[in-house]
């Protein structure tokens, strides 16, 4: 009885139960939660690649070369991972104090396609081949929404490089509002090689700029054809431009002189979709 009554006592004095030393209350840093597209950890990195599971980048700190790194940095170079060697408090940035080993992926939410699977996929429907090429764009929102537009217009595949441009992550996968889930995505090279292996397959490339020689209506976006949307800001660069069949732009009375990238491809998969119909009909 009388210990029972000097626990209540300590208990009282110190002002909450005695947690384990397991429990996250003993550590704030814990009770962080990761982004939905981040891995962290050797364990964790290595399993994943070695599962084949879609990864968009990953970072190793600067220095670290021992251990099971030099087996993670193999894997990443047979599965032609994007590496990146960075300072350690960049990684820290985002593990935000959870263990992470020097080793930080980010992974896609669903896996990316193979062009040649696309192109199969529209052959197999009976239809024209209808891609969208991303030139370097890089807010992940407007890459969510495009996809989201790609699927309501019957676009078979949007092509994306895989470098310096927006991967698919989790917000992207919000913002497409379930798209992605439909629209397959392929990552690709050096656009303009891209391109000519695609016009040598028949396709026609047609470029959206304010500096386009006719308006997006007169132009004939039907057969088989590759949409192409510039980066925000820059728009297309020179060479994906040279390499382009012809550039449309869109008539504007008002005070702003360009658009949003994806209010830009959006009106363009549209225009494609209703001369697609019309034909059709």
């Amino acid at each position: 009885m009388e210990r029972r009554e000097r626990g209540k006592q300590r208990e009282k004095h110190v002002g909450h139960p005695v947690r384990s030393s397991g429990e996250r209350r003993d550590n704030p840093a814990k009770d962080r939660e990761l982004p939905e597209d981040v891995l962290i950890g050797r364990n964790a990195v290595a399993e994943a690649l070695k599962a084949g599971r879609t990864i968009n980048k990953l970072l190793v700190a600067d220095g670290d070369r021992e251990g099971s790194i030099g087996e993670i940095l193999a894997l990443a170079k047979e599965r032609g991972v994007i590496t990146q060697f960075v300072d350690r408090s960049k990684i820290e940035s985002v593990a935000g104090g959870l263990r992470h080993q020097g080793v930080m992926a980010y992974v896609a939410p669903v896996a990316y396609a193979e062009l040649e699977d696309i192109l199969k996929a529209a052959e197999k429907k009976g239809e024209a081949p209808f891609l969208l090429l991303l030139d370097e764009l890089e807010d992940p929102h407007n890459l969510g929404a495009l996809l989201r537009t790609a699927d309501a217009t019957g676009v078979h595949g949007v092509l994306i490089p895989k470098r310096r441009s927006v991967p698919l992550t989790a917000t992207v996968a919000k913002t497409s509002a379930g798209a992605i889930e439909y629209v397959p995505v392929a990552r690709i090279g050096n656009i303009a090689q891209t391109l000519k292996k695609l016009k040598d397959k028949g396709f026609w490339v047609a470029g959206a700029d304010m500096d386009g020689s006719q308006n997006y209506n007169e132009a004939d976006l039907t057969g088989s054809l590759v949409l192409v949307v510039g980066s925000e800001g820059k728009g297309m660069s020179r060479l994906t431009k040279e390499a382009c069949d012809f550039i449309v732009k869109m008539p504007m009375v008002g005070k702003i002189n360009s658009l949003n990238a994806s209010v830009a491809g959006s009106i363009l998969m549209y225009e494609s979709m209703r001369q697609r119909l019309a034909k059709k009909g």
